[in-house]
């Protein structure tokens, strides 16, 4: 497995694996945008010359904003998020980035166990944050005090 920042071919096909893992994919634009945003850092995980997974921040003044990790349903299970995830964190403090934070559906139980592995904890919840359907967030943060 190769883990390496988001490159505009990858586009098409990590929209594939968000429109099968999530109800409210992001968009090619929004995918494009961050390519072109340096305060943000887009990793995919790319097996046999293939996208299957990615994970995202955003450097927002020092706080790391985690966003949507994914790994296509086929490659689940076999470490691929916690690599991104770990990578993700290693690159975010090279970036500036002092803590880490995310939200997660509160019902995600395998996403929680991958997150709360690599060092982040629960500090609240957003009641209904997600939609389709409407369901609750969990709010993680990893601190490095």
């Amino acid at each position: 497995m190769i883990i390496r920042e988001l490159r505009t071919e990858d586009v098409e096909p990590l929209c594939v694996i968000e429109s099968k893992s999530f109800s409210m994919p992001w968009s090619a634009a929004d995918f494009v945008r961050l390519i072109q945003d340096r305060d943000s850092l887009y990793l995919v995980a790319e097996e046999d010359g293939r996208v299957v997974g990615s994970c995202g921040v955003t450097n927002v003044s020092g706080d790391g904003e985690i966003d949507n990790v994914v790994v296509d349903e086929a490659y689940r299970n076999r470490g691929i998020a916690t690599a991104l995830l770990r990578e993700t964190l290693k690159r975010g403090q090279a970036m500036g980035v002092k803590a880490f934070t995310l939200e997660v559906r509160v019902s995600n139980a395998a996403a929680i166990h991958v997150y709360e592995k690599a060092g982040f904890v629960s500090e609240g919840i957003r009641p209904r944050f997600y939609e389709k359907p409407t369901e609750d967030a969990m709010i993680l943060w990893k601190r490095d005090d």
